[in-house]
């Protein structure tokens, strides 16, 4: 979208103040979170009961969006920025979008109901899409933000809209028809959600009509009662009524379809909806007359329809936790849609057993003793086994039903309701807004990713007995879980450690050793970094920490006797050549002054650390520390009389150095699949696979480019996928642009241009695949280590760079 921000001053009726003659606005925004606000954006200041963008408007000039549309100038922002002043923002959102839609000519369908207006706009525009450019209101944007919002998608290349409106009281629906105009209208559906905002059911019909005031034609069931203040011709369908456009026998259902047979001018044929409940059907319905009036052939509808979709929102069927099914019905609780939500739970009930959720019910007209025994009376009807009500009216009116268990609020529930006891079972989950019911939804339904790094236990278990046969029967060994486990995961690992039974568990900070300890690993673990002030935490927590200066073994010695601890359990490092941490041989005398005749501690244990252990070449170097260590850890085991561990082979000296064992080796990166050598890795499993999917595919033609920066110029026609993982999981940056590649169905698609925060964009052009197929970021193939060897960095970057926001799947 485009235009001059000058063309608006007058429609919306603001007062200027800046610089405005040459702008163009190229995106609306009204989040100040979005990471599209740029230079070319036009802000809308709007205010909400709980928010008021006016207080982010400061931060979005330091990001660089310098013109918006407010109700006042805050102080801090004057002469800053650019900015038209209205009465209201979101007026002048409406008007700015009645505007441009007038800017483009082409027919456009405007669908309103109580129901099924979503799912209408999503199965038009799947069934027209073969035929039009569309464009339509994403999701549910059917609000008095959310239609303007939708109608700023529109480009030139768009010959067929279709958005749909909702409103909630009188006076909303000549402002959305304003801004959709639409030429075609749908009617889906009169139901009670938002009685609320109106005294009758008729007021509320005159008021939904207000969209099709200016249309060619309304579709819709045939009811008298609607059609009585419908002014514009209709295009009625009915399965009782033959007056209408066309008349519909409902031939069979079975196999989850229903067969019909379709009566239209004087001719009829059968066609097949991929459905069987009541509202599927009438919402095919609508889209099936939408399709003749239409004048699309009867073949080709007979042959799109059969291949309608679930859409996930509303009634939902999701597969839930503990092998159960939820029935996602969060939207609205009024009497009649319970009924045909209960109709769904039944029709697409998975087990036998079922629960239902279900919050106050919502309900004008009808006497609230009335409207609960209707209620009690449908629930009992369908047999349902449990019910669990949430909300103090409706508690009190049903609370005789048997098998009934109440909470006075959502998060009552969510606090108090133990979740392993739904099993095997079929949930309809059922209730108004207000009680913000999704979050049982989130709680309940089994998690899905699309960006998974996948963790092989047993690959972990045969890396560490491959490191085990390299070591004595006696020789402890220390497994190195810091940094979450390289990336990888850190409770989980430490588990499956715990149970192979290592010696000791290393950590980098003491938060990492508080956090296995509340998780129930009972294993010895050691700090490598502490802070002095977390040494308090670390006794608390039976954490045994480092100790590399004189200041910091000052610290914990003065902790340890204010609390008279005895003998608490230290970790001694020397300093052999890796000049990071550790006692130089400069600072011992002054360490075994402060050690000797001192109960406090116990020398657990003495250890160093290789500085190029994994390199053959600097092997004078690394016997040189061995040299070191030995000669420093004498000096202290004798002048103190104890016989502590002493351990210096990392990963790379375990496999090069076995013979420098001591009484325990340190095990790191190896447990995770990578080595240092050749030989080394042949003898290790790859433990962390990234996996992502296809988002979207599309042809790219000569003379267009891709991704940030026009970085990669396309010179011939290709094949592009976008996978949605990026710099913001872990994928450096540099991996772009040709130079790194993800595989699909075994084959290499190279990344095309850079990588952006959360995709990377692939060619396909020579691969057979479809959206939603799967990708592999790293595994075998790319692996860790070919990875860091083209991005001239080390395979621990490459791991520990895997963002927490990606979900870890641990599996055997």
């Amino acid at each position: 979208m485009n235009f001059l921000i000058n063309t608006i001053v007058k429609e919306i009726g603001a007062q200027s103040f800046g610089v405005f003659d040459d702008f163009i606005v190229e995106n609306i925004s009204i989040d100040s979170r979005s990471m599209q606000n740029n230079s070319s954006t036009l802000f809308f200041a709007l205010r909400g009961q709980n928010h008021d963008a006016h207080n982010y408007i400061a931060q979005l000039i330091e990001n660089g969006v310098s013109f918006f549309v407010v109700d006042h100038i805050p102080d801090a922002a004057k002469g800053k920025a650019n900015f038209l002043v209205v009465e209201n923002t979101t007026l002048a959102l409406q008007k700015t979008a009645k505007y441009y839609r007038a800017l483009f000519c082409f027919p456009t369908i405007g669908i309103t109901g109580s129901n099924g207006k979503t799912i209408v706009k999503e199965w038009l525009n799947f069934l027209l899409s073969p035929d039009y450019s569309v464009v339509r209101s994403p999701r549910s944007y059917n609000s008095q933000v959310g239609v303007p919002l939708s109608v700023f998608g529109i480009n030139e290349n768009h010959d067929l809209g279709i958005f749909e409106a909702g409103i909630s009281s009188k006076g909303e629906m000549s402002k959305l028809e304003a801004i959709i105009q639409p030429t075609i209208g749908v009617f889906t559906h009169i139901g009670t959600a938002h009685d609320d905002g109106f005294d009758t059911l008729e007021e509320k019909i005159v008021e939904k009509m207000q969209l099709f005031k200016n249309c060619e034609v309304v579709v819709l069931q045939k009811n008298e009662v609607i059609e009585k203040y419908i002014h514009q011709p209709t295009f009625t369908w009915s399965f009782d009524d033959n007056s209408g456009a066309v008349f519909v026998e409902v031939l069979a259902q079975k196999n989850n379809s229903t067969s019909l047979l379709i009566h239209y001018n004087s001719n009829s044929f059968s066609i097949t909806i991929p459905f069987q409940d009541t509202i599927a059907v009438e919402n095919a319905m609508s889209c099936i007359c939408t399709l003749l009036y239409l004048a699309i052939d009867e073949n080709t509808i007979a042959d799109r329809i059969q291949n309608l979709y679930e859409v996930e929102i509303r009634l939902q069927a999701k597969k839930g936790i503990n092998d159960c099914m939820l029935i996602d019905d969060t939207y609205s609780s009024d009497y009649q849609s319970l009924k045909m939500a209960l109709d769904f739970l039944e029709q697409q009930k998975f087990y036998q057993k079922k629960t239902i959720i279900l919050s106050d019910i919502f309900q004008g007209g009808l006497p609230i003793e009335k409207l609960y025994q209707k209620v009690a009376l449908a629930i009992q009807n369908n047999k349902i086994d449990r019910i669990i009500v949430i909300g103090e009216t409706i508690s009190k009116y049903l609370k005789d039903v048997s098998n009934l268990i109440s909470f006075a609020s959502t998060a009552e529930f969510l606090n108090r309701f133990n979740t392993e006891s739904f099993q095997n079972e079929t949930i309809l989950i059922k209730g108004a807004r207000s009680f913000n019911f999704d979050e049982i939804v989130v709680l309940l339904e089994e998690k899905k990713h699309e960006t998974v790094l996948e963790i092989n236990l047993d690959a972990i278990s045969n890396n560490l007995n491959f490191y085990k046969s390299k070591i004595k029967p006696g020789t402890k060994i220390m497994v190195m879980v810091k940094a979450f486990g390289y990336g990888n995961g850190g409770y989980e690992i430490a588990k499956l450690l715990e149970h192979n039974k290592v010696d000791y568990l290393g950590v980098a900070f003491a938060d990492e050793g508080i956090e296995l300890r509340k998780a129930g690993i009972k294993l010895p673990i050691m700090v490598l970094n502490p802070e002095n002030g977390s040494f308090n935490a670390m006794i608390a927590y039976d954490l045994e920490p480092e100790i590399y200066s004189i200041t910091g073994l000052q610290a914990f010695l003065k902790l340890a006797q204010k609390k008279n601890i005895a003998s608490y359990p230290i970790h001694l490092k020397l300093d052999t050549g890796m000049h990071r941490l550790g006692f130089e041989s400069e600072a011992l005398d002054e360490l075994i002054s402060l050690l000797k005749n001192n109960n406090f501690v116990q020398i657990k244990s003495v250890f160093s650390h290789l500085s190029a252990s994994d390199d053959v070449a600097f092997a004078t170097f690394t016997e040189l520390q061995f040299e070191r260590f030995r000669t420093y850890s004498e000096k202290i085991i004798t002048a103190l009389d104890i016989q502590p561990i002493r351990h210096i082979l990392n990963t790379s000296g375990i496999f090069n150095y076995s013979e420098m064992q001591f009484e325990m080796v340190r095990l790191g990166i190896g447990l995770y699949g990578v080595g240092n050598s050749e030989i080394e890795n042949k003898n290790l499993q790859n433990v962390s696979t990234l996996k992502s999917v296809i988002s979207q595919i599309r042809i790219v033609n000569e003379g267009e480019s891709i991704g940030y920066g026009r970085k990669h110029r396309v010179e011939k026609p290709i094949k592009v996928a976008t996978i949605p993982i990026g710099y913001a999981d872990g994928i450096r940056r540099a991996w772009g642009n040709e130079k790194g590649y993800v595989m699909i169905h075994n084959q290499k698609a190279n990344i095309l241009g850079n990588v952006c925060m959360d995709m990377m964009m692939v060619d396909i052009t020579n691969i057979d695949c479809n959206p939603s197929d799967e990708v592999i970021v790293f595994g075998k193939n790319p692996s860790v280590i070919d990875m860091a060897k083209q991005l001239e960095t080390i395979p621990y970057e490459i791991l520990t760079s895997v963002s927490q926001r990606v979900k870890r799947v641990f599996y055997r």
